[in-house]
């Protein structure tokens, strides 16, 4: 690993390395928005294919189930080609996936694809951070990393506008033909610029491909359990089925993992309490994260009937508050203690959770102006200092799997926060519209004022079926609101929470070594 020497500072990266570098960056902000644009434009694809409405999220998790378990592999990947030939090989892999998707004529036929993409996209993530801290000396780790976690966190907030100008301007296929030019680009300045190193093609005979199926089935099932639990119910038969399936699997494969003398992950590598730490802080990060993202365009498209584009321009506040905040962040890191800086974001980014906690029908782009810029600011100080916390100490030879885990942890975090935000949203929104109708018809002003009507049109309603309807759709909008409302308490909590639990641990971490010294 890269890093300063004790007799004096190693050389700065030469601009090959940043070359190579920015390819891999490239090909990861490729990967991350394809998921974002994608999600805008379902309903588009949905009428080309003719495909039934409750089938079409299988678009999205085809996607997911086949990045999550590449996610971790990327260790062993990168031990057996390298990072330059794993890079290349995915990124053109991920290329010819996409105009497969383009040119799909059936929903059979655009899920295979999505399945071939989502796999070798997840192998970009992680070989980017892991590249941070081979390829990189120490002093500029923090320059790297906050590059590529600028384009880490800046793809899900662009996916949006990028989505909707795209499916309004061209066809849903630029969805995917958008990655052809940029998939090219990025493999042949990675295959020039990118460090060449001896692949170790006796690890391809090391895989131990009964640990593989045992990952595999694990992480599948429980995305599948995710996603399933919204609807059907945390305890309905088929969820806990894939919870159960996930569980067994999932031990079965850490007991043999664990015993392995050459494993597909390295899972000790959480042993080392700064990485378990930083693994800790990434699957917060991802509910919080992932969560306000998804909870944004929600409210925006079911209270105001927003369509993607216009959400989009809504959501770029945060994009840029994280790009100004880069710079500040980056020297910060480098002079305060990672735990400090971690809890400092995570409770800020809290604050900014919390602040959407109190939206109405009326709430548009000037009230969610601030609480986004706050999130904005905050995410970059959680990602930085637990990035370096987990990852920059680590010896050379456990980063690629280390770095695997860290991306996993976050990607995990964001999905079983969508599924909590589900189950609140969708849960909760029937009991609070059977209290908003209790409360409007014993006469509650404060509630008739809520929902945003004229009050002719209220007292028109119990006689005109026409204005009966705009009421119904005022009480279910204002029934959404006061869910999502929840639904952002909850995980301002969780984040808080989180921040909480890393000051505790650091002051008594720290205790014990003052009582050691005693």
């Amino acid at each position: 690993m890269a890093s300063d020497a004790t007799t004096g500072a190693a050389p700065a990266a030469s601009a090959a390395v940043w070359a190579g570098f920015a390819a891999l960056c490239l090909g990861m902000f490729m990967a991350i928005l394809d998921v974002q644009i994608v999600a805008t434009s379902i309903p588009t694809i949905q009428a080309a294919l003719g495909v039934a409405p409750d089938q079409m999220s299988w678009v999205q998790t085809a996607y997911l189930i086949a990045e999550v378990i590449a996610i971790p592999l990327t260790g062993f990947l990168s031990r057996a080609l390298s990072i330059r030939l794993l890079f290349v090989g995915a990124v053109t892999l991920f290329t010819i996936a996409s105009v497969g998707c383009a040119v799909s004529t059936s929903f059979p036929e655009l899920i295979a694809w999505r399945v071939v993409q989502g796999f070798s996209g997840g192998t970009l993530i992680p070989a980017v951070f892991s590249a941070v801290f081979l390829l990189f000396p120490q002093r500029q780790q923090g320059l790297a990393t906050t590059i590529a976690g600028v384009l880490a966190v800046l793809a899900p907030t662009v996916g949006p506008i990028v989505g909707g100008w795209i499916t309004e301007t061209y066809s849903w296929h630029w969805l995917f033909l958008i990655n052809i030019v940029p998939g090219i680009v990025a493999a042949l300045i990675a295959i020039r610029y990118l460090p060449k190193v001896v692949p170790q093609w006796r690890t391809v005979r090391q895989l131990d491909l009964f640990s593989l199926c045992l990952m595999a089935i694990a992480l599948a099932t429980l995305v599948l359990a995710l996603k399933e639990a919204p609807q059907r119910g945390w305890v309905s038969g088929v969820v806990l089925g894939f919870l159960i399936a996930s569980v067994i699997c999932g031990a079965a494969f850490a007991r043999r993992t664990l015993r392995a003398d050459h494993p597909v992950v390295e899972l000790r590598t959480l042993r080392n309490n700064r990485f378990a730490t930083g693994c800790f802080l990434s699957f917060v990060l991802g509910i919080g994260l992932f969560g306000s993202v998804y909870m944004m365009p929600v409210f925006l498209a079911g209270v105001h009937g927003y369509g993607a584009f216009h959400i989009g321009q809504i959501m770029l506040v945060t994009g840029l508050a994280q790009l100004l905040t880069a710079p500040v962040a980056v020297a910060l890191e480098q002079r305060v203690d990672p735990r400090a800086l971690s809890a400092f974001g995570f409770l800020m980014f809290a604050v900014g959770l919390g602040m959407s906690a109190f939206q109405t029908s009326a709430t548009d782009y000037n009230e969610m102006f601030w609480p986004q810029v706050v999130r904005g600011v905050a995410i970059m100080f959680c990602l930085l200092p637990p990035t370096r916390m987990a990852l920059g100490h680590l010896a050379a030879d456990k980063v690629p799997d280390a770095s695997g885990l860290f991306n996993l942890m976050r990607n995990l975090g964001g999905a079983i926060g969508l599924a909590l935000i589900d189950s609140i949203i969708y849960g909760r929104a029937p009991a609070f519209g059977a209290a908003i109708m209790a409360r409007l018809q014993a006469g509650d002003m404060t509630t008739i004022q809520s929902l945003g009507l004229p009050l002719a049109q209220m007292v028109a309603a119990e006689t005109d079926p026409a204005q009966q309807i705009a009421v119904a759709a005022a009480i279910e909008r204002l029934a959404l609101v006061q869910a999502m409302n929840e639904a952002w308490a909850a995980i301002a909590v969780l984040t808080a929470l989180a921040a909480v639990s890393l000051l505790l641990v650091g002051q008594r971490r720290a205790s014990e070594q003052t009582d050691r010294a005693n």
